[in-house]
């Protein structure tokens, strides 16, 4: 029963309750003025008290369970408070889109598909067969996807205004999108199969695995600076203040190996 049922219940109780009450007292008075039949109406008299007994009792039973209800009430509120709470806490510091993480790679294969056959129609008829490259190192799988350790409102606050400028969690969560996507290319290149690389992909995979054996990144998810091209994060002055910020919350680590610049993705503390 809900609290306006109950009310409602409780306020027909009194309403009878009173009503027994001004019936009570019009006997009262017709007794006094009919002595012969006060026999009649003190019996009268009797029984309208036994019901506005019961009355009585039912309306102190209602009090009762409404007293008992309001503590379970105060529960359930607070409870749908925590998760309203919660609800706006996770609203606040997801992207407002979600952009596909196998974006970069699609891309990337159709350039294969491409400069594959392209490379075979023109050659076609005059074709050399050329030596087989030294196959590639097996790299170890199970690694998985890249992670997505979005920033929440607390840490963007925590950011002194001058590194923060004029950053949104929006603009850094979708450029941690940018990155687990060129993280996942960077995988997927690693562990792909000789029959599926052109020459040109050829030679960053054997890249790639290169950088992916040294010390303090071999077995985590990394991208290079290089493989920056958006569509959020882009080699620019924006770009620049979001890097800071993700090495600055331990979200990434920069290394400078050969002459490439690599950027490991870390998981937060």
């Amino acid at each position: 029963m809900d609290v306006k049922q109950a009310s409602l219940s409780l306020d027909s109780l009194v309403s009878s309750f009173n009503a027994r009450i001004a019936e009570l007292q019009d006997l009262v008075v017709a007794r006094n003025m009919y002595p012969a039949s006060s026999v009649t109406d003190l019996s009268a008299v009797d029984a309208t008290l036994k019901a506005m007994e019961l009355q009585l009792q039912q309306i102190k039973d209602r009090l009762r369970e409404e007293t008992l209800a309001i503590p379970k009430a105060k529960k359930l509120i607070q409870a749908s408070l925590q998760q309203q709470k919660k609800l706006q806490n996770m609203s606040a510091y997801a992207p407002s889109y979600m952009p596909e993480r196998d974006r970069v790679t699609d891309q990337y294969e159709q350039c294969s598909v491409m400069e594959e056959s392209s490379r075979k129609d023109h050659c076609f008829g005059n074709y050399e067969p050329k030596e087989e490259p030294q196959p590639l190192p097996k790299e170890k799988k199970g690694r998985g996807s890249p992670p997505l350790w979005y920033i929440t409102v607390s840490e963007l606050d925590s950011l002194s205004s001058y590194m923060r400028g004029r950053l949104t969690l929006d603009k850094i969560n979708a450029a941690i999108n940018d990155m687990a996507a060129y993280a996942e290319a960077n995988s997927q290149l690693m562990t792909a199969p000789r029959k599926k690389l052109t020459e040109s992909t050829l030679e960053k995979a054997l890249e790639i695995r290169e950088i992916g054996m040294t010390e303090g990144v071999k077995g985590k998810h990394f991208f290079l600076e290089t493989d920056v091209k958006g569509p959020s994060l882009k080699l620019d002055n924006t770009g620049k203040a979001i890097f800071t910020v993700l090495r600055h919350l331990g979200r990434l680590s920069e290394s400078r190996i050969g002459h490439h610049r690599v950027f490991v993705l870390l998981k937060p503390h």
